[in-house]
């Protein structure tokens, strides 16, 4: 055998210790890894892994200087992937491919491949946000907290979560208990912003308060998370249980509002000790600031949808103080603006046009989004590829028409479980422009999220293509054949 024919069987040997990985797999495992500015200057090409996935690669091409490279990522001691090696300025993507298995095959060599990761500025304990210890009572866990543990249909938001989890919540001590006890429905709307945040290109610190510093190459902006949730004394203990369109109707137009404006009020106006906003504290003062809104008040069941997937409707109206008004001239669909008259709801009133209230300039935006639930979670794991093999996932919704004339959204249905279905976490995100802020973002700051803008006493939005409204997921898990197949959940 000739020295080439050998060192090429060991190569091909010592590559069958990798393996091809996914985009969406890799991007659930390094959601936290990516630095804003790489995504300037290099394109990412392929991905690569061990075969129990303890390493990770990714060869790149260098948009600067036209060459190659790769890196190659392991996890730090709380479960992060980091980037642990990296090579440059190689002639070719061939060649930077080979250097990237090879690479793993080394460290799987390592007699300390477990510590390969470790980089000496992590907390000292490891992490996992769905860790219970035995002596907690089970029995006062959230429900919610209590489905995503023990449902087997749940398997991929569960292996999404141990990924987002030591990113996100080593900096709060109270965050693992609230999300387990309490808040689940709080801490999930954070780690959906984080997620989204990251998709978006921002690098995120998280102070104090706000909860969230996001930051990318000529952009920094602060945010804060709220909910709506259920009211438990007061006129908005009453809910209204509207059955017919001009019940919903005046549902949308007088309850929701008041939700909405209980909520973004509340942040509003609220000071910390030293008498000081959310927009004039330390690092995060004088940057534009967003208040991130979902509606939590009706949960979501086996037997209904939460209420997240139809008020929304109600939030641009309160914000700008207009509703849209509509009519065809010609064939052609005109819209106007119409101002609201105050919200009322048994003997409580609220003004309308929360960018018109004292104090909103300082809100630069408020951002929503329907999707902050486990569904999505779900989704995006079944796409990563962690879904259970004897369970299927199924997607309908609604999504925007790109017929400047459509006045009725497009109804889609999709198989989650079909290796060529693609979500992104932005994909229901909102951004509602405050049309007096002090800090405006510039229309391209959130390129590819649906934004809403009220210039000039009239509205007009930017939708990307098939841009979606709302949309529900139904898990099925298969028993014996498909055609005993039972359907699980609905959310």
């Amino acid at each position: 055998m000739g020295e080439a024919s050998r060192k090429a069987k060991i190569r091909v040997k010592r590559e069958g210790l990798s393996r091809p990985l996914t985009a969406a797999r890799f991007d659930i495992y390094a959601m936290g890894t990516r630095l804003s500015f790489s995504r300037m200057i290099s394109e990412e090409l392929t991905y690569w892994s061990d075969a129990d996935e303890r390493l990770l690669g990714m060869v790149f091409r260098d948009l600067v200087d036209d060459d190659y490279g790769w890196i190659l990522l392991a996890r730090d001691r709380i479960g992060r992937f980091r980037c642990i090696d990296v090579q440059a300025s190689l002639r070719n993507e061939s060649y930077a491919t080979r250097g990237i298995r090879e690479r793993i095959a080394t460290a799987l060599e390592d007699p300390n491949l477990a510590e390969l990761g470790f980089q000496a500025d992590e907390p000292n304990e490891p992490f996992d946000l769905l860790y219970v210890p035995s002596t907690v009572d089970r029995t006062k866990l959230h429900p919610y907290f209590k489905i995503l543990l023990e449902e087997s249909g749940r398997a991929p938001a569960r292996a999404v979560l141990r990924e987002i989890g030591p990113w996100l919540a080593p900096s709060d001590p109270h965050f693992v208990s609230e999300f387990q006890f309490k808040q689940f429905d709080q801490r999930l709307w954070e780690l959906y912003l984080w997620a989204t945040f990251r998709e978006l290109g921002f690098d995120i610190k998280q102070p104090e308060a706000p909860d969230f510093l996001c930051r990318a190459p000529g952009m920094e902006f602060t945010v804060e998370a709220t909910t709506v949730g259920p009211s438990k004394d007061g006129p908005l203990a009453a809910h209204p249980d509207p059955k017919t369109p001009d019940e919903m109707r005046e549902f949308l137009a007088h309850y929701m509002p008041m939700k909405f404006g209980s909520s973004l009020t509340s942040k509003l106006n609220k000071k910390n000790k030293d008498g000081e906003s959310y927009w004039e504290r330390g690092d995060t003062a004088n940057k534009p600031f967003i208040l991130a809104i979902a509606d939590f008040h009706i949960p979501g069941s086996k037997e209904e949808v939460g209420s997240m997937t139809y008020t929304h409707s109600a939030l641009w109206p309160y914000l700008y103080g207009h509703r849209v008004d509509w009519e065809r001239v010609e064939g052609k669909l005109i819209i106007k603006a119409v101002k609201n008259p105050d919200h009322h709801y048994r003997g409580k009133v609220i003004p309308t046009g929360f960018f018109d209230l004292p104090g909103s300039e300082n809100v630069s935006a408020v951002l929503f989004s329907n999707a902050g639930t486990l569904a999505k979670f779900d989704r995006m794991g079944v796409a990563a590829g962690f879904a259970p093999p004897d369970h299927s996932y199924f997607r309908i919704g609604i999504s925007y028409d790109s017929d400047p004339n459509a006045v009725v959204p497009k109804v889609f249905s999709l198989e989650v479980n079909d290796t060529e279905y693609k979500e992104n976490w932005s994909d229901e995100l909102q951004i509602f422009h405050n049309p007096n802020a002090k800090h405006p973002f510039a229309p391209d700051a959130f390129g590819g999220i649906t934004q809403h803008f009220f210039t000039n006493g009239e509205p007009y939005s930017i939708v990307p293509e098939n841009g979606i409204i709302a949309s529900w997921t139904t898990i099925f898990r298969l028993v014996g054949d498909k055609a005993n197949e039972q359907k699980e959940t609905l959310v």
